[in-house]
């Protein structure tokens, strides 16, 4: 018995210093901390730039146009896919949250900030030098940023820029729009939405389905009460 408890200590020991040997290597492994000198490359850098011609993923890039708004060295004047209804809402639900607190949600230029005293108040996408500038223009100063404008190129992905410049040539239409351009059946103003939840401070009021469109409320002849029969 007494052999056997010693065989036991001295395995327990080992193993404890086993252990501990392997904790010190991955403490005090060889690495190199981030710039720092290395006389193993011939220009002493440790960062290491790419290999040449390496594209990280998700940024290849083919299409030249949809990534710069360009075309060669000018701005281009088309939206690289169709404008459809659901490019419109999602492109009116991202420039209501990056442009309208400076931009106004009717572009005019008379946003939140601004109105607090903001130094350089933004221009209105609706006077003529604007109205004129061709669709990529306004993907590039989205991209790049213009003046006091930061870029957004971070923060809003590229087809969501596109998506907002074809909200921001909505909001062009809405404000130079006449009789012309008002769809067939469609009454001007329009009918006001009606609400199932108004909603408050931290959400959204949640807009009534509409079962039937107002034209055809108003082409319905309204029934006559019938007459009550003579006694």
């Amino acid at each position: 018995m007494p052999h056997l408890r010693q065989s036991v200590v001295v395995i327990a020991l080992a193993g404890t210093a086993l252990l501990a040997a392997c904790r010190l290597d991955m403490q005090v492994q060889p690495r190199v901390n981030p710039l720092a000198k290395s006389d193993f490359f011939p220009d002493q850098r440790s960062a290491r730039p790419p290999v040449e011609g390496t594209v990280a993923r998700g940024q290849l890039h083919e299409d030249a146009y949809f990534y710069t708004g360009k075309i060669g060295n000018s701005p281009g004047d088309y939206l690289p896919f169709p404008v459809t209804r659901e490019v419109l809402d999602r492109g009116r639900e991202r420039y209501n949250i990056f442009c309208a607190p400076c931009h106004s949600r009717v572009g005019d230029g008379n946003g939140f900030v601004p109105s607090r005293g903001f130094a350089r108040k933004p221009p209105s996408f609706h006077i003529p030098r604007l109205e004129k500038a061709p669709a990529g223009y306004f993907y590039d100063v989205i991209t790049e940023g213009f003046g006091t404008m930061p870029d957004y190129a971070s923060q809003i992905p590229a087809r969501d820029r596109w998506n907002i410049v074809a909200y921001i040539r909505a909001l062009q239409l809405s404000q130079n729009a006449t009789m012309a351009d008002v769809p067939a059946g469609q009454s001007v103003p329009s009918v006001p939405p009606k609400f199932t939840e108004p909603g408050n401070g931290a959400t959204l009021p949640v807009v009534a389905p509409a079962s039937r469109s107002t034209s055809e409320e108003q082409e319905e002849p309204k029934e006559k009460p019938e007459k009550e029969e003579a006694k």
